[in-house]
This record gives structure tokens, C-alpha cells and sequence, in this order.
């Protein structure tokens, strides 16, 4: 990092109550910042002083850490020592539970230098919208633990987490070459079953052929995170990024926000493989034809942006038997996934019960005959 880059001032995302002096939260419900204690409300508009305007950054200058010193910030992060999260810690905790995996996490004391966010799609959901999705998909699981179910009736808090995404614009010019097939038949004589028969072969004519294609590609999402399963969180998409507001902590403000932890540049490359693939398929688009092979792309990319974005996650984590499990509801639509337990007494007994149920089935069946 060049030396010229200041260093930013360490953002606290708290937001004292003018009221009280408590700490106000952002409330999903209203969209404004709420006082727990006194139910003071402040809208976030009378402390937000940025522009509305969300602003791509040159993806060459991310990736070769040349960016302003305004777009960048540094937080108090610490690794979870058990599933790599990186979360981060307000100036006044000194230990918590990792939201991840219920492990205990103490802060370091150190701070984390990276790329500010650039937007923030905020929470849509309450906690008590978010346990209520998370108890009813808890509560349909087959073969659970008995224990696993008290936990769903619990209702321990869950957390809310904004959980760091990249994503990426590029506009591709593609050049290819390639063959153009065309599906003939031919009558041929067979023998089947000692038998002379006419049958239709299905043959391809191929032609070569060349073209151009062009494309831009808008917000191609990347997890930036690897604490998570992308399992997990591709399963909680589509995201309504048509309503990401402009990064300013007071959304931040009574939630945790984890640090990136996937580069820039290999977050592209991810990004690189689905352009591709979508490249591939606008060129077998083009060829036309019954078949199409491709020999050759030739891709210019260029106007390459990128945002790094903060979406919304609410989290639990239980342990059974000293292995963590994980529930994400997305902030949004309530969606739901997770990783869950099976209890071997409950499958057991279920197949003890199938094979007593086939074994009274075939013995009716026997004394009707």
C-alpha cells in the first residue's frame, strides 16, 4: 500500500440515544434508529450526510491496492479459531461467542485494513420474524433430536449478521470461432432378430463458422465470506439488490458486520467463470444450428467495476454433542437454510417399524393365499 494512503479514522458503528444516552439500534420494522430503553425514534436521514449515489470503483486499482484512502477503513477483527470467521468487534468487547459456530472468540489487538463497503442492503425482518421461520423449518425436519426441537422452542436470540459480498461489472467484446451442426438422416439396413429392417440414422453436417458477441454484466454476486457454507448462502439468493442503499453505519447500528475474508482478485475469478459460461452460451446462441462446438474465445473485458456490499443474515448456532450447527435466515425474505443432526435412535426405530410393517403385509398377503 502506497504510503501516501492516510490512514482512516476507526468507525464505531454506536450511535448515542439524544434522549437517554443509550445506544440506538437500527429497526428493520420502521427503517429508523430506536432507542431500546426510552423508545426514542431518529430517522436515519437526520444523521446520514452521504450521497445517494452507490459508485462502482476501477476493479484494477482494487486489486492492486491502489484505491483512495477514503475507500478504505480499518476495523477491529478477530479470526474465529474453530471456522475462520472474520468478525468484527466494537472499541469496548473484549470476548464473545462466534455467532458462527458458538465458539469463544477473544479480540485481538490488532486492526484489519481493508475495503470499505460501498452499499448495504438492510434489514427487512425483526429477530421474532426470523425465529419464527427459523422454528417452523426446525420444527418440519425429519429423524431430528429430541434436543434439537427443545432448542426450536427455546427461542434463544438469534444474530443478526451482515454478511460481506463483492460484486462485479464488466462489458465483454468476444470473438470466436467454431462449427455450425446441421442434423441429416440416412436410411441404413439392419438385422434385428434375423430380419432385414430400414432404419433412420441421425447424422450431423458441420460447417465451420465465426462470429462476434458482446455483453455487460451487472452485479455478478460473490461471497466474500468463508465462515459460512455456499451451499447455505446460495440458497438464501435471489437478493433484491435493486434496493442496496448507499454504506453508512447507522444501519450497522445494533448489529454485527463480518469482515471479508475472500481477496478481491480471487472473488473475480469466480465471478470470471460465470461471465464465461454465460459467454459460451450467447456464442452457441449465435452459431445457431442443431449443434454447436466452440474452438476458440477471444474476450476483451473492459469498464471492470466492483462494489464490496454488506447483505443481511440472521444467524444461530447450536451445539449437539460438541459439533456446531448452523441456521441462516436471509434479512429479507425469511428464507431459510441450515445444516441439522439426525438422531440413530429415530432412524432406527423408523426401519425396526418398516421392516414389522412389510413383515405383517407379507404375512396377510401369505394367509390369503
Amino acid at each position: 500500500m502506497p504510503d501516501t494512503i492516510p490512514a482512516p479514522v476507526l468507525q464505531e458503528h454506536r450511535f448515542p440515544c439524544d434522549t437517554c444516552g443509550s445506544d440506538l439500534r437500527f429497526d428493520p420494522a420502521s427503517g429508523d434508529l430506536r432507542c431500546d430503553h426510552c423508545g426514542h425514534v431518529e430517522p436515519i436521514g437526520t444523521v446520514w450526510t452521504q450521497s445517494r449515489a452507490i459508485a462502482e470503483l476501477d476493479l484494477a486499482r482494487g486489486i492492486s491496492q491502489t484505491l483512495d484512502g477514503a475507500e478504505m477503513e480499518e476495523t477491529r477483527v478477530s479470526q474465529c479459531p474453530n471456522c475462520a470467521a472474520q468478525v468484527e468487534f466494537g472499541d469496548t468487547d473484549q470476548a464473545k461467542e462466534c455467532p458462527f459456530c458458538a465458539t469463544p472468540v477473544v479480540v485481538d489487538t490488532g486492526t484489519h485494513r481493508h475495503i470499505k463497503p460501498r452499499a448495504v442492503l438492510p434489514f427487512a425482518l425483526a429477530e421474532e420474524v426470523a425465529r419464527d421461520a427459523m422454528k417452523d423449518w426446525l420444527g418440519s425436519l425429519w429423524f431430528a433430536p429430541n434436543g434439537l426441537q427443545a432448542y426450536a422452542r427455546k427461542g434463544r436470540q438469534m444474530d443478526g449478521i451482515y454478511v460481506p459480498y463483492w460484486t462485479y461489472d464488466a462489458q465483454t467484446d468476444t470473438r470466436y470461432t467454431g462449427e455450425r451442426g446441421t442434423i441429416y438422416y440416412e436410411n441404413r439396413t439392419v438385422m434385428r432378430d434375423g430380419k432385414r429392417k430400414t432404419v433412420r440414422v441421425a447424422k450431423t453436417r458441420w460447417r465451420s463458422t465465426s462470429g462476434r458477441v458482446a455483453r455487460f454484466f451487472d452485479d455478478i454476486l460473490v461471497l466474500g465470506s468463508r465462515s459460512l457454507p455456499k451451499r447455505f448462502t446460495d440458497a438464501l439468493e435471489p437478493w433484491d439488490l435493486a434496493a442496496l442503499e448507499p454504506y453508512t453505519p447507522e444501519y450497522l447500528a445494533g448489529f454485527r458486520a463480518e469482515g471479508y475474508s475472500v481477496p478481491l482478485d480471487e472473488g473475480f475469478d469466480e465471478a470470471r467463470g460465470r461471465m464465461d459460461a454465460m459467454i459460451r452460451r450467447d456464442i452457441k446462441f449465435d452459431i445457431g444450428g442443431d449443434r454447436q462446438r466452440i474452438h476458440n474465445m477471444d474476450v476483451n473485458l473492459s469498464d471492470m467495476t466492483f462494489k464490496h456490499i454488506l447483505l443481511p443474515v440472521w444467524l444461530a448456532a447450536y451445539k449437539y454433542r460438541g459439533k456446531s450447527y448452523r441456521f441462516v435466515v436471509n434479512g429479507r425474505t425469511g428464507r431459510v437454510q441450515g445444516e441439522r443432526p439426525y438422531s440413530a435412535v429415530k432412524i432406527t426405530l423408523a426401519i425396526i417399524a418398516g421392516l414389522l410393517v412389510a413383515g405383517a403385509i407379507g404375512f396377510l398377503y401369505a394367509q390369503n393365499r
